[in-house]
């Protein structure tokens, strides 16, 4: 999701809920800490250089159980970092603590928010030589239900 669809988002509802991608819901009395615009220029390992350009914002949960964020809130603190660092064209992304601090995508369901999986990839498979792994198949010949026996004429 881009920072603009979710700040129209953000006019739409009442409560912020985000819920993690095993389907467990973020407790309601999280903080949202920082937004930021990170900036990363690498090269893959076919030696490509790239750019990626991302906006984040990381949700903590502290022992005050009684915040809650409203989305009015949230979109102040998002359209002031907007200010700052020209986010209108960005993909959001989300931070939240688990056993590390875990990077997820951010998706919408109508109702609530989703931390949605991130994973790893080879960029340059081409060069790395990992072959291209095709479906298999399975083939069955003759009345699935019959049991084939060798000579029998069924396989």
């Amino acid at each position: 999701m881009k920072y603009q669809e979710l700040i129209q988002i953000l006019d739409t509802i009442q409560h912020l809920v985000f819920q993690l991608p095993n389907g467990q819901y973020i407790p309601g009395h999280f903080h949202i800490t920082e937004v930021a615009k990170n900036t990363k220029e690498y090269i893959d390992c076919g030696t490509v250089q790239r750019k990626e350009i991302k906006a984040t914002f990381q949700i903590w949960v502290a022992d005050d159980v009684e915040h809650r964020l409203s989305p009015k809130k949230w979109k102040g603190i998002l359209e002031a970092s907007n200010k700052l660092f020209q986010l209108e064209e960005l993909e959001m992304e989300a931070e939240y603590q688990g056993e590390t601090i875990g990077k997820y995508g951010l998706s919408f369901n109508g109702t609530f928010f989703n931390l949605t999986a991130k994973h790893t990839d080879c960029l340059a498979q081409d060069k790395c030589g990992i072959p291209h792994v095709k479906p298999k198949i399975v083939i069955q010949v003759g009345n699935p239900s019959s049991t084939c026996t060798p000579g029998s004429g069924c396989c």
